[in-house]
């Protein structure tokens, strides 16, 4: 059954956090960080089914190289708590096969971010766990036509009625920031998300499969049920070996109450029909009676009343 996740998540130097072991661990490559000197090593992980990297027509072709691309990043981010990257996870429909897979998510990335002016790096994961997904690492700066990083942001002045400059106490003038690209819209995110269900609906009907994915909630599709939670990849792993995980266990226990809450819908539709058959055969009981009497009237009626009896018998059906 295919089924719906994608999660977008901010990687941060603020939380100690690094774009180029970000990039290392889910590509499976050794790349040394020259910010911090350190070298992350994860040529040992395995389940990494595909790489690769696109990138936009201004970016510099040395940027195919991931190693190249993070430090460039990490290099020109001079803030100890600088956003570095975004990561999209999203899980892959089981149904395609890896070929499609892959150009599944590629179309998503050249359609969503490529195209706007992002570089994006992608890994596809898969350890024949039930759980192929996939990340996407984001580059949240944009890139000049000369092919060297652009601002995120700008100051513009903060005008008066009269278009003036408004100058503070300290002899500085009021200004606001102005960002210089919308990738931090909030409603992007439900573009992204929308998107991804999208395209991955129009390549399983292109595959003659019948699922159908949606990125909107069980509550805003009108559907009575509450939600599983992502299981993980190490969850995923040790409930696949039989040992219990508190996030399956909890997805045991919404199951549990999702078939309660089955059972309880179909009790209620069931009272539903009985009531409106009870209702329905009333109304022909009724109905019968009222016939009779219209025959019995139209006898001893005189024919100039034929035309009220017939409005009396629309009425009454």
């Amino acid at each position: 059954m295919a089924i719906y996740h994608l999660s977008i998540k901010i990687i941060s130097r603020g939380k100690n956090k690094s774009a180029v072991a970000a990039s290392a661990y889910r590509s499976g490559e050794k790349i040394k960080n020259e910010y911090d000197g350190i070298v992350h090593d994860f040529t040992r992980k395995g389940g990494i089914a595909h790489t690769e990297i696109l990138l936009p027509q201004n970016a510099p072709q040395e940027f195919s190289d991931r190693g190249k691309l993070w430090n460039s990043v990490e290099k020109i981010e001079k803030i100890k708590n600088s956003q570095l990257a975004r990561e999209i996870e999203i899980a892959l429909p089981k149904e395609l096969n890896r070929e499609k897979q892959i150009e599944l998510v590629r179309e998503y990335v050249k359609e969503n971010f490529v195209k706007v002016g992002m570089c994006a790096d992608i890994a596809l994961h898969d350890k024949n766990d039930g759980n192929p997904h996939a990340h996407i690492l984001l580059t949240m700066r944009p890139l000049n036509e000369d092919k060297a990083w652009g601002a995120k942001s700008k100051k513009e002045y903060i005008l008066d009625e009269n278009g003036e400059k408004v100058k503070l106490k300290n002899g500085n003038y009021k200004t606001r920031k102005i960002n210089t690209v919308d990738w931090n819209e909030q409603d992007k995110a439900e573009e992204w998300r929308k998107s991804w269900a999208d395209i991955a609906n129009k390549y399983l009907e292109e595959n003659s499969i019948q699922e159908k994915v949606d990125h909107r909630s069980y509550q805003r599709q009108g559907i009575e049920q509450i939600p599983t939670i992502h299981l993980g990849v190490s969850a995923s792993q040790m409930e696949k070996k039989g040992i219990a995980t508190d996030r399956g266990n909890i997805n045991r226990e919404i199951k549990h109450q999702n078939k309660l809450l089955r059972e309880i819908a179909r009790r209620i539709k069931a009272l539903m029909r009985w009531i409106r058959n009870l209702t329905t055969n009333k109304n022909k009981d009724n109905l019968t009676e009222n016939q009779e009497d219209i025959s019995l009237q139209s006898d001893i009626l005189p024919k100039q009343n034929d035309f009220m009896l017939t409005q009396l018998s629309v009425k009454v059906v």
